[in-house]
């Protein structure tokens, strides 16, 4: 036997960060914690903090290496999100990754290379394309940046949508504390009593950091609102390698994981055990073009090391997945995004975040770039599954039977098992007169007809009309009062 070819560890064909590796980015980022600090830019948080035993100065917190170990401490490694449909409820850091589309995007992105913006029905169509889905999990608060509705109270729709469209878990508003508690009692509604929701987790929230270490003052009081409500908070930073973080990854990472275990701290102190998921999506930032490069490889070195450093401190990790700096489902797109999806999802991340449609850069969202993303995580998800070596699979019968020269093709085996072969309801498997004679499409081209297959399909899920009429009166209520605040500061002015 030719035992010369050897293609070395895993370790050796694609880099990890070695225990010793990850100890040195720890003490940096304690070195950062207890020295700079972090600011909150909240006077109640800074307070909760003083209280427990921080060292503080105005909105800014100093963490000691006991103090993030304590609160590490009280985190747990795994946990439930629970749908209104039990039999689409998700586990967090099970065997597959929990998988959401893309998010927080203005724009929708049109095939020939233009944009356009962003409507209720741009969402309402990425809430039909997940409940059809065989793949994503789990999504919610702003898939699609709905322009046609008022922007102070588009949270509300958006929430209304998704919790009456889909019954898979969902993904929270909270890009303030009032989205956040408005989040909290439109699912208090859903699942039986907002105190309710303190004993099951319901729905993930990304709360996200505002570079270098800090954290705007909406988005920490969404961290404690949610925090409060033991409801997963996933938190996230987008450094970006020479704007808002140094060129250095092994400093970028020192800095990113700083600014994470303070978030992780906060949500101990205001409840201890609260679920929390570590996340970053951090990219170089391109020097020529400015513009945060999602698609380079450097990101996908930094998703790597943050899934490392997530289990580190045994807590589920969250990165992007299917990124790209392209504008059109093209070759670029593709490559960017197997890259990033294949990297986390082999290396072990929990939570992706933009596994589907995410275009340009988090600019915009491809529904047809969000078909082609499905059918490769699909593909990837098979590729994850180990290969069955037992006595079974080894079928020596079926071999020593047909011999030499013989075919597999009419053997009652093949019939028997052909149907575990992977398919594909996207990609091309047609010869090329085939292909050629029904229209000679792209991937891209054929997912129209995917599409609207999709969305014919939907049905809506059954719904108790009494909670559905309830949510719908919630935010019938909170869209009047806005009203009548935004009226009465005009009076004032």
């Amino acid at each position: 036997m030719n035992t010369t070819f050897h293609p070395g560890s895993p370790e050796e064909r694609m880099p990890f960060l070695s225990s010793s590796d990850l100890s040195l980015i720890h003490n940096a980022s304690v070195e950062i914690l207890e020295t700079t600090g972090v600011n909150f830019n909240d006077a109640s948080v800074t307070e909760l903090f003083h209280q427990n035993g921080f060292k503080t100065r105005e909105n800014v917190i100093f963490f000691s290496e006991s103090q993030v170990e304590k609160a590490l401490s009280t985190t747990i490694p795994d946990f439930t999100i629970y749908a209104r449909n039990p039999e689409y409820n998700v586990h967090v850091r099970g065997n597959m990754p929990v998988l959401m589309p893309t998010g927080g995007v203005p724009n929708v992105a049109q095939m020939d290379g233009t944009q356009r913006r962003g409507t209720l029905a741009d969402f309402q169509k990425a809430c039909k394309l997940i409940q059809t889905s065989d793949l994503l999990d789990m999504g919610g608060y702003l898939m699609v940046h709905p322009g046609d509705v008022d922007a102070e109270t588009a949270h509300l729709d958006m929430m209304f949508n998704y919790m009456t469209l889909c019954d898979k878990p969902m993904l929270g508003a909270t890009g303030s504390g009032p989205m956040a508690r408005d989040t909290l009692e439109m699912a208090g509604i859903l699942f039986g009593g907002k105190e309710k929701l303190k004993t099951i987790p319901v729905m993930a929230s990304i709360v996200n950091v505002l570079s270098p270490l800090r954290y705007s003052r909406e988005q920490t009081q969404a961290l404690v609102e949610m925090a409060a409500y033991n409801q997963p908070i996933v938190i996230t930073n987008m450094i970006l390698a020479g704007g808002t973080g140094p060129v250095s990854l092994a400093s970028l990472l020192a800095l990113a994981n700083a600014e994470i275990l303070a978030g992780v701290v906060l949500t101990q102190l205001v409840s201890p055990g609260a679920p929390v998921i570590y996340g970053t999506t951090s990219a170089p930032l391109d020097m020529k073009t400015m513009v945060g490069a999602v698609g380079a490889v450097e990101t996908v070195k930094i998703a790597s090391a943050a899934i490392q450093l997530a289990h580190f401190y045994n807590l589920p990790c969250r990165t992007g997945g299917g990124l790209t700096d392209a504008h059109i489902p093209d070759a670029q797109a593709m490559a960017e995004s197997v890259l990033m999806l294949n990297t986390v999802m082999r290396n072990g991340a929990d939570f992706i975040y933009h596994a589907c449609g995410q275009i340009g850069s988090y600019i915009a969202v491809s529904f047809e770039k969000w078909i082609i993303d499905e059918q490769v995580c699909t593909t990837l998800k098979q590729l994850m599954q180990p290969l069955d070596v037992s006595d079974t699979a080894l079928d020596l019968e079926t071999i020593t039977e047909i011999g030499i020269g013989g075919q597999y093709l009419c053997h009652p085996k093949t019939f028997e098992q052909f149907r575990i072969l992977s398919q594909t309801s996207l990609f091309n498997r047609k010869d090329y007169s085939k292909w050629h004679a029904q229209g000679a499409l792209s991937a891209a081209q054929a997912t129209s007809k995917i599409l609207k297959q999709r969305l014919d399909q939907y049905e809506k899920p059954d719904i108790d009309p009494a909670i559905e009429k309830a949510l719908s009166d919630y935010v019938t209520e909170q869209k009047e009062q806005q009203n009548y605040r935004l009226k009465k500061n005009q009076v004032i002015l």
